[in-house]
């Protein structure tokens, strides 16, 4: 078994996944630092996700997005990336040097309920693109990158942090 201890963890997902309140707990564990990486892009532009995307469009974002991730040291802290990160390949490499990527899987009728502000939540897809066309086409990615995928279907906040503990503690990165 790998020592995690001293390794980040990157939580990968949908909006809505639960990423950043689950980050924020298992930070809190771990007695670490949390990393939200939609906000360092709010911070570093100025303006909000939905903003930038109003203003200049999704493909804009995504691009920002892979700049702030690709200049980030993430050492020994849990990152919440934004549900885009998976589209830049380097990103996600660059990412997975510091740690352990966990995918919070949540199916897509949880994840409908749970983004009730979809046109306004600074999600990065083409224009007319729902809820259901972002995760038909995210899922793969998610899959991908994913170290570790943790199946959220029907855990509470609570249960989800112990099955994401829980699948850290076991995880086993030698291969065999």
């Amino acid at each position: 078994m790998s020592e995690i201890t001293s390794s980040s963890v990157v939580l990968i997902g949908m909006p809505g996944a639960g990423k950043s309140t689950i980050g924020e707990a298992l930070a809190l564990r771990r007695g670490v630092q949390f990393v939200d990486t939609d906000r360092l892009i709010a911070h570093r532009e100025g303006l909000s996700l939905q903003a930038l995307l109003d203003a200049n469009g999704y493909e804009y974002l995504r691009a920002i997005e892979a700049e702030v991730l690709l200049a980030g040291k993430f050492i020994n802290q849990v990152v919440a990336t934004g549900g885009s990160a998976v589209y830049s390949s380097a990103a996600m490499a660059h990412l997975r040097q510091f740690g352990i990527c966990v995918f919070i899987d949540i199916p897509l009728p949880e994840i409908v309920r749970r983004v009730q502000n979809f046109t306004r939540r600074g999600i990065a897809g083409p224009l007319g693109q729902d809820l259901q066309g972002v995760f038909i086409e995210r899922l793969p990615l998610y899959r991908r990158y994913a170290d570790i995928t943790v199946d959220g279907d029907g855990l509470g906040e609570s249960e989800l942090l112990a099955a994401v503990e829980s699948a850290l503690a076991n995880y086993d990165d030698s291969g065999v």
